[in-house]
């Protein structure tokens, strides 16, 4: 090529062939530090503690920027300690299922991800990585991370083992536990904010079948003194929390199952489906 000539790189590409130095769809090798995948090749970790990804508004920005990349085993890594579970992608994500999930809400087609492979080298391991990117997050279901921690347990063999896997002492270990032992009234309730965690386990060392009359009982003189004191910072009354349910009845019906269920006790409820049953015909 003369001295000075300009050149053009398209042809320049075509004219070497296969070691072209212009690489049209550039990708980075296996050992690079983070890489851009299609959302094709990602599935959310069916093993992730995470029940619900929650509401994903905070992330909508991912849409243009994503901030963080997301951490992520490759399926034969993965499929060597879950072998049963059903993955057909390239990559199991561990941390970040929520950046995952908002990616598939708002549009963006790929994600930035980082590959470790170390995570996967026991379940122990896996499970201790997932349970760490959302313990102590506020939108984090308490009751979620009971189980995810009892299942660590589970692994372990041991819960101060757990303890020391997931930075947290004994202590923390079997309060989180001990709320797996409520009633599923008191289960709902906490996870809608209705039930404060230090009561939760309080009620939690109150055999099953007196859990929710205690509760019940704890609530009406709550309200008492907070109407006697013009106090409204107390635990919702009735009538709110049943009123919150049925707003939110179409999107989680369950929900206002469990606060009727609650409110009216067990015959409260068969008396009300007989109401039911003779309105409907």
């Amino acid at each position: 090529m003369a001295r000075g000539q300009r050149t053009n790189l398209a042809d320049l590409a075509a004219s070497v062939g296969d070691k072209s130095p212009v690489d049209r769809n550039p990708q980075k090798p296996d050992n690079a530090p983070w890489r851009t995948v299609p959302l094709s090749d990602l599935t959310a970790n069916p093993r992730n503690p995470r029940e619900d990804v929650g509401d994903l508004a905070d992330l909508a920005s991912i849409a243009d920027l994503q901030l963080q990349p997301a951490t992520v085993v490759t399926k034969a890594a993965y499929l060597k300690l879950y072998p049963d579970d059903p993955i057909t992608s390239r990559y199991v994500v561990v941390n970040g299922c929520r950046r995952l999930a908002a990616a598939h809400k708002y549009g963006r087609i790929d994600l930035a991800i980082v590959v470790n492979d170390a995570i996967a080298r026991d379940r122990i391991t896996l499970i201790s990585a997932c349970i760490a990117e959302n313990v102590d997050r506020q939108d984090f279901d308490v009751i979620e991370e009971a189980r995810a921690v009892e299942a660590l347990i589970a692994e372990c063999g041991l819960a101060n083992e757990a303890a020391v896997r997931l930075h947290k002492t004994e202590a923390w270990v079997s309060q989180r536990r001990a709320l797996l032992k409520l009633a599923p009234e008191l289960q709902t309730a906490l996870r809608r904010g209705e039930l404060a965690i230090r009561d939760a386990r309080r009620l939690a060392r109150v055999p099953l079948e007196q859990q929710v009359a205690r509760w019940q009982a704890a609530l009406d003189r709550n309200n008492d003194a907070g109407e006697g004191n013009g106090d409204r910072t107390r635990a919702p009354s009735r009538s709110r929390v049943i009123a919150s349910a049925i707003a939110e009845f179409d999107t989680n019906p369950d929900q206002l199952a469990h606060a009727l269920r609650t409110y009216l006790g067990a015959d409260g409820v068969v008396t009300l489906m007989a109401q039911l049953r003779s309105i409907t015909g």
